[in-house]
């Protein structure tokens, strides 16, 4: 008989359904790396924080498998109530785009065409949040192609190969590659225990060198469409829609929020 204050291990069959649960599970210790970034660095203006991201390494632990890590190289800015393309536009608050009025670093995970996913950010600002649209892939890049491949086969569609530059250029692809999902809507960026984001690998003395191009976001139609609200690396092959006009135009690196 166990002593006071111990316990008997369950049977074999309770810890493989347990596992198969996902509950239980030992997680792996994380390798030391650059430490995770905090609420400060996610209270910014929504536009300050779309480009603050970019270069910085979204990192995704999963049940099983390997981290995966990848480098944020394009963003979308919505401004909340006076952006029309914003899901808040005009102050509205829904139970879908909730997390967009909440703490700064909150995730707002929405579904489109009832099979995709996209994730943003919360920032400053009522109803003010950043979308990931492109990710460069640098590390667990075996296991992004396996999340990307369960789609075609759950649609019973032949799984193809992708290269490297396909795996994350796009929100819905970055959200398939790192198994992001609605389960994770609502949670803290900056606390998480399995996503967070850490500095890029770039030197402090060479990071106001990222030559960062502003253009129009992607798929936005009305008065709106022309804000340079998109935000990308000039040059990065997994940019997912490269604007030829954007970076040959002069004055395209806005610091702060564009007028209505």
């Amino acid at each position: 008989m166990p002593g006071p204050g111990k316990r008997l291990p369950p049977p074999p069959e309770k810890e493989e359904e347990e596992e198969e649960a996902g509950l239980g599970r030992a997680l792996a210790p994380i390798p030391a790396g650059p430490p995770r970034l905090g609420p400060a660095f996610f209270a910014q203006p929504c536009v300050r924080l779309a480009r603050a991201l970019l270069g910085k390494v979204l990192v995704r632990r999963l049940p099983r498998g390997p981290l995966l890590r990848g480098r944020v190289v394009e963003t979308e800015a919505y401004l909340g109530g006076p952006d029309m393309a914003s899901h808040s536009r005009g102050g509205r608050r829904t139970p879908r785009n909730a997390a967009m009025f909440m703490a700064p670093g909150t995730l707002y995970v929405y579904q489109i065409y009832g099979l995709y996913f996209c994730v943003n950010i919360s920032s400053q600002g009522e109803g003010a949040a950043v979308l990931l649209r492109s990710l460069e892939p640098l590390e667990g890049l075996e296991a992004m192609q396996e999340q990307r491949l369960l789609l075609s086969r759950r649609r019973k569609e032949p799984p193809a190969p992708l290269k490297a530059w396909q795996l994350c250029n796009g929100p819905s692809k970055l959200c398939q590659a790192l198994a992001l999902d609605k389960t994770l809507d609502q949670e803290d960026l900056s606390c998480h225990p399995d996503l967070w984001l850490e500095e890029g690998q770039e030197e402090e003395d060479k990071k106001e060198e990222l030559a960062v191009v502003c253009a129009r976001r992607i798929g936005i139609s009305g008065d709106w469409a022309h804000k340079p609200l998109r935000f990308y690396l000039r040059g990065n092959k997994y940019v997912s829609v490269v604007d030829k006009e954007a970076e040959g135009a002069a004055g395209t690196r806005p610091t702060d929020e564009p007028r209505a």
